[in-house]
C-alpha cells in the first residue's frame, strides 16, 4: 500500500470519475480512507461524474465508520448534493441506514429539509421506505417540516400511506402539525390512496383523525369507497360502510358509483356489502346511460345481476321482462321506510 501511495496520482479520477478516496469510501474500507485523508494532496470533496462526493458514496453504502472519518475533516461539506439534488442525508435515509442518519443529524450544520430534484426530502424517503427509526430521528429535529410535498404534491404521510406503512403513518399522525388532508397533483389524499391499495390498517388510523373526511373525492370524483370497491379491497370497503357518514351512492365525474364500479369488475363480495346498506341506490345511471345491472350484464357477471335484480330497491329497466313482472305486483306502501319499499330515482 505504501508503495502504491508513493507512486500514484491520488487526485486522479478513474472509471466513473471516482478518485481512490471515493473508491475506498464506496467499499467501506476505513483503513484506506484514513491513510488517504492524512495526505495533503487528497481532496475529500472531489466528485465523480454524477457529482457524488466520497461522503455521499459512503452514506449511500451505509458505511458509518467512513462517514465519521470524513466528517472529522473541517473542509468536508455534509450538505453537498449530487447532480440529482440528493444529499448524503437523503442517500442514507433512502437506504435505511439509521446509524449514518444519526451521525449526520448530530451535526448542527446538516440541513434535514434539503430536497432532491423532484422535491423529496429525507423524511419523505424514510416514510416511503417505512423506516420507523429514521422517521422518528428526523421528527426529533425542530427544524424538520413534516408536510413538505414533492413536485407531485405527495407528502411524507402520503408516501407512507401509499406503501401501506402503518407504523410510520401512526408516528406522523401523532403529531399535531401533520396535515392528513394535503392533496397530490391528482387531488388524492392519503386516505384515498390507502383505500385503493387495500391497506385497511392505514385507513383505520386515518379515520381515527377527526379532521379526515371519508367522502373526500379526488380530481376525478373518486371517493375512498369507490377506489376500494373497484380494486376489490373488501376489508376497506367493510370498514368504510360501517360508518354512518360514508355516502355509498357518491358518484365520480362520470356518474359512476361504487356499486357500478364493483358490478362492472365482477367483485361479488363488494357488491353484496354495498347492497347491504339500507340507503344504497342500485338504479343510479352514469353519464353513459349505464347502471350497475347493465354493466354486470354486459360483462357476464350473472351472479351480480341476480343479486341486483333481487334487491328490494332495484327497478328493472322499462320494456324488460322484469319490468312487466313488476307492474303486475301491488304498488309499494309509501308509508313504509325506504328500506321496506322500492326507492325510485
Amino acid at each position: 500500500m505504501e508503495m502504491v501511495l508513493g507512486r500514484a496520482d491520488l487526485g486522479s479520477h478513474t472509471g466513473g470519475g471516482l478518485t481512490p478516496l471515493s473508491w475506498a469510501a464506496k467499499g467501506g474500507h476505513e483503513a484506506v480512507v484514513k491513510i488517504l485523508l492524512e495526505r495533503d494532496d487528497v481532496d475529500p470533496n472531489a466528485t465523480d461524474q454524477h457529482g457524488q462526493t466520497p461522503l455521499f458514496v459512503a452514506a449511500l453504502g451505509g458505511h458509518e465508520g467512513v462517514v465519521e472519518l470524513l466528517l472529522e475533516r473541517n473542509d468536508v461539506n455534509p450538505n453537498t448534493a449530487d447532480e440529482f439534488g440528493e444529499t448524503p442525508l437523503f442517500a442514507a435515509a433512502w437506504g435505511c441506514y439509521e446509524k449514518v442518519v444519526r451521525i449526520l443529524l448530530e451535526r448542527g450544520d446538516v440541513n434535514p429539509n434539503t430536497a432532491e430534484g423532484s422535491g423529496k426530502t429525507p423524511l419523505f424517503a424514510a416514510a416511503y421506505e417505512g423506516d420507523e427509526g429514521i422517521v422518528r430521528m428526523l421528527l426529533e429535529r425542530d427544524d424538520v417540516n413534516p408536510n413538505t410535498a414533492d413536485e407531485h404534491g405527495a407528502t411524507p404521510l402520503f408516501a407512507a400511506a401509499w406503501e401501506g406503512h402503518e407504523e410510520v403513518v401512526e408516528i406522523l399522525l401523532g403529531r399535531d402539525d401533520v396535515n392528513p388532508n394535503i392533496e397530490n397533483e391528482y387531488g388524492q389524499m392519503p386516505l384515498c390512496r390507502a383505500a385503493r391499495g387495500g391497506y385497511w390498517g392505514v385507513v383505520q388510523k386515518l379515520l381515527e383523525r377527526w379532521d379526515v373526511n371519508p367522502n373526500t373525492a379526488d380530481s376525478y370524483g373518486d371517493t375512498p369507497l369507490f377506489a376500494a370497491a373497484c380494486e376489490e379491497r373488501e376489508e376497506v370497503v367493510r370498514m368504510l360502510l360501517e360508518r354512518n357518514d360514508v355516502n355509498p351512492n357518491a358518484s365520480n365525474e362520470f356518474g359512476q358509483t361504487p356499486l357500478l364500479g364493483a358490478a362492472c369488475e365482477g367483485h361479488i363480495g363488494v357488491v353484496k356489502m354495498l347492497l347491504g346498506r339500507v340507503d344504497i341506490n342500485p338504479n343510479m345511471i352514469d353519464r353513459a346511460g349505464q347502471t350497475a345491472y347493465s354493466q354486470a350484464l354486459k360483462y357476464g357477471h350473472h351472479t351480480i345481476t341476480e343479486l341486483l335484480s333481487q334487491h328490494r330497491n332495484y327497478i328493472p329497466p322499462l320494456g324488460s321482462d322484469e319490468s312487466t313482472a313488476l307492474s303486475s305486483q301491488e304498488p309499494p306502501d309509501l308509508d313504509q321506510p325506504p328500506s321496506k319499499r322500492i326507492r325510485r330515482l
